[in-house]
């Protein structure tokens, strides 16, 4: 990673994950990581996945088969290959370059079970952040939430399934854009600080040619009397298992 600083953070089983200041990783991509729950049998795709956080954390959990990570910022698939690389994840996690305006020819149209995406969630518009790495990943500057839809849908199969995390002012805007493309959403849960709060983040689940039947799961709350709460103790378990 010549020219770049990145740090390398133990995730856990021998994960690691390379981090820096222009390509980190939140509890939103946590939080997606484990809301998709692959099979260990299946083949997936992270769009912008930055520093390769969603395919690294599936590493550490044991699946699935293969994992496609691809990201249109050089020095962010540097970083996910570093952690490819560290972590003994060769064959399995295929970092790539590429803008999923134009999807690259090594990803497979139409063969996916599944694809996640944890999008730009700003639309382009008031005060942009100054540094072009930080702009690319909360603007939609490259791409925009129907072209994140319209890509998962060129690269699943029928029943293949495509999860994304977005702020809830934009629930509507990734409603239309799933059922745009045919993907049906299935899945919905809300995400607070705390029980009771106002959510301040999504996590919704589409359905390559599926029916119109949403379920909605109980809302999750990050926090519970000052600690995790029991989901986000669990889905931090795997970053403080030393094994």
């Amino acid at each position: 990673m010549e020219g770049m600083e990145a740090a390398a953070q133990h995730i856990g089983r021998g994960v690691m994950v390379y981090t820096s200041k222009a390509h980190s990783f939140g509890t939103d991509a946590l939080l997606l990581a484990d809301f998709a729950a692959p099979r260990p049998r299946e083949q997936a795709c992270d769009l912008g996945t930055g520093c390769g956080i969603i395919p690294l954390y599936w590493l550490a959990r044991g699946g699935p088969e293969r994992v496609w990570g691809m990201d249109v910022q050089p020095r962010a698939v540097e970083q996910f290959t570093a952690g490819i690389c560290a972590s003994g994840g060769e064959g399995r996690l295929l970092p790539l370059l590429g803008d999923l305006r134009a999807l690259p020819p090594e990803l497979p149209r139409g063969r996916l079970e599944l694809v996640t995406c944890n999008p730009p969630y700003q639309r382009g518009t008031g005060l942009l952040p100054q540094d072009p790495a930080a702009e690319i990943a909360r603007h939609e500057r490259l791409c925009t939430l129907e072209e994140v839809c319209h890509a998962a849908a060129l690269l699943l199969k029928f029943g293949g399934r495509f999860c994304l995390c977005q702020r809830p002012e934009r629930l509507a805007d990734a409603v239309c854009a799933m059922r745009g493309v045919g993907l049906e959403p299935k899945v919905l849960r809300m995400v607070s600080k705390e029980q009771g709060d106002t959510p301040w983040l999504f996590l919704l689940e589409g359905k390559k040619g599926g029916k119109p039947d949403l379920r909605v799961l109980p809302p999750l709350a990050v926090y519970q009397e000052g600690s995790w709460s029991p989901d986000l103790q669990r889905i931090y378990s795997i970053l403080a298992h030393k094994g």
